[in-house]
């Protein structure tokens, strides 16, 4: 399971607090940022893995940001939800009720999942220990754990706070902590840190 995530992302990564950037189409186009200075900013922070999410543009507008993104940048690109789109990306992370829109039990969800994108990455949210022990019998590459904080973007049940430490190492996966994260955030027992608006602040903010 873990050794997929490696053979994707290289062994030279550090322990914790990688970086794991949320590229939302929509707040490019808000802000006014192309996808060519995006790729410039992910470059200069050391990005380790990216996230497509796009709600504002057609399917094949998407697939041509994909490849687009794919060809100006050599680390491990997911899409959020669009199983359609996997062709075009190296992984797939759904939350927990896109799971079981797939099936109620999580193991055969699993298993049809990997059907449709084989050996790429597939992670699933979790926001408590229920959840996380589940996850630790699937075959899944990791997780996202979270909301870390209180987001501004989203309407967060749950703050898990300084508690995110704790959850993440009963994961047997690489633990994603999401919600609120900032790019130098550093957390315990966290392999990446997920960010998304906050990656366009400057390292003193």
């Amino acid at each position: 399971m873990i050794s997929n995530t490696k053979k994707l992302l290289g062994t030279e990564l550090k322990s914790f607090n990688n970086l794991y950037v949320l590229c939302d189409y929509e707040t490019l186009i808000k802000k006014n940022i192309s996808l060519k200075q995006f790729i410039q900013i992910c470059n200069d922070k050391d990005v380790k893995i990216l996230q497509y999410r796009d709600k504002v543009s057609s399917i094949e507008e998407q697939k041509k940001n994909l490849l687009f993104l794919k060809s100006n940048l050599n680390i491990p690109i997911i899409i959020n939800d669009k199983i359609e789109l996997i062709e075009y990306a190296d992984g797939l992370h759904l939350g927990q009720e896109d799971f079981d829109l797939i099936h109620k039990d999580k193991q055969i969800a699993v298993k049809l999942l990997r059907k449709k994108i084989g050996n790429k990455l597939l992670g699933l949210s979790t926001h408590n220990e229920m959840e996380i022990l589940e996850s630790n019998n699937l075959d899944i590459d990791m997780i996202g754990l979270g909301a870390y904080k209180n987001t501004s973007t989203k309407d967060v049940q749950t703050v898990l706070g300084s508690r995110i430490s704790y959850l993440a190492k009963m994961s047997i996966h690489p633990v994603c902590a999401i919600g609120g994260v900032k790019v130098n955030d550093i957390i315990e027992n966290i392999s990446f840190n997920v960010v998304g608006s906050g990656i366009f602040q400057s390292d003193k903010e």
